[in-house]
């Protein structure tokens, strides 16, 4: 049998992002009535439902974090940073990718399940993506089929949040856990090279069927994005980076030669766990944007 190869999307996916999706509102309400809305298909009534009730969640939570204003020290730097990584699943994006590759491939629940202890930390990140690719076993056109019908919902404010930050000329970055074939759409949407994405790596055989992922890359373990941003620094000569995200491995990154300032982007997945441990909680891109020059 011939050996793994990596794969490339084939040119019956475009590598866009359609302009028409739904989006999640950080307010319950809204989010109730475009579940209702037939001009949102694509959101399905029972993750609506789940939506609001975080929102509600999300609420009460905020009023006890004592970071969602920030010092004098942290705008500072957030608005004289080199670069900023993102998180895609859960922040630059509404879904945990992998959680709707499970889904389109009918192992959604037992891959969510596992989704939610990497992203809390309670179980090594490796452990979690090697689980979960195996109750997944993707094959190349499952992966291709899946972008093409279910394709990645951008989070609201992010891209006008990307654009104000190359204006003021602060490299951007896609830092994650998640897989290269999933996240390259949204880069392209977004306007991020691609050699600005570290993340992980399907591979396939020969015949397109799965086999496995690429264990040789940072983010396919825990600390992973610590040592991708590390990596970014030394090779750019970065003074100051800062990640983005709402996970356990995103706050990972706030070490030593890698990111300075963790933000914490509660806005669509509320971790109180790690966002109590952030320099900065926000729950709007917005709130971001109006503290840049």
């Amino acid at each position: 049998m011939a050996g793994p190869t990596s794969a490339r999307i084939s040119s019956r996916h475009p590598l866009s992002v359609p302009q028409s999706y739904s989006v999640r509102s950080p307010q319950g309400s809204q989010l109730a009535i475009r579940a209702a809305n037939p001009l949102f298909p694509c959101v399905k009534l029972s993750k609506a439902r789940a939506v609001v009730a975080a929102a509600m969640e999300v609420s009460k939570a905020s009023l006890g974090l004592a970071n969602r204003q920030p010092s004098k020290d942290v705008l500072e730097t957030w608005r004289n940073a080199d670069a900023v990584c993102f998180d895609v699943d859960s922040t630059v994006c509404l879904d945990e990718g992998i959680d709707e590759l499970a889904d389109f491939c009918g192992a959604g629940q037992a891959v969510a399940e596992w989704t939610a202890k990497a992203m809390t930390g309670t179980v090594p990140f490796e452990e979690a993506l090697s689980a979960r690719i195996s109750l997944i076993k993707p094959s190349l056109s499952q992966v291709e089929d899946c972008l093409e019908k279910s394709p990645p919902r951008i989070s609201p404010g992010i891209a006008d949040l990307i654009k104000k930050l190359k204006a003021i000329n602060t490299e951007v970055f896609l830092v994650s856990g998640g897989f290269r074939q999933m996240i390259k759409p949204v880069a392209f949407q977004l306007g991020i090279p691609t050699e600005n994405i570290r993340a992980n790596q399907l591979l396939f055989g020969t015949s397109g069927e799965s086999a496995g992922f690429d264990p040789t890359e940072p983010t396919s373990r825990s600390g992973g994005k610590a040592v991708a941003v590390q990596q970014i620094r030394q090779d750019r000569g970065y003074k100051t980076v800062i990640m983005i995200g709402d996970g356990a491995t995103d706050l990972e990154a706030r070490q030593p030669g890698g990111a300075v300032l963790f933000i914490c982007y509660a806005g669509v997945q509320m971790r109180e766990a790690v966002a109590a441990k952030a320099d900065w909680t926000v729950f709007d891109f917005q709130e971001l944007i109006a503290e840049l020059p």
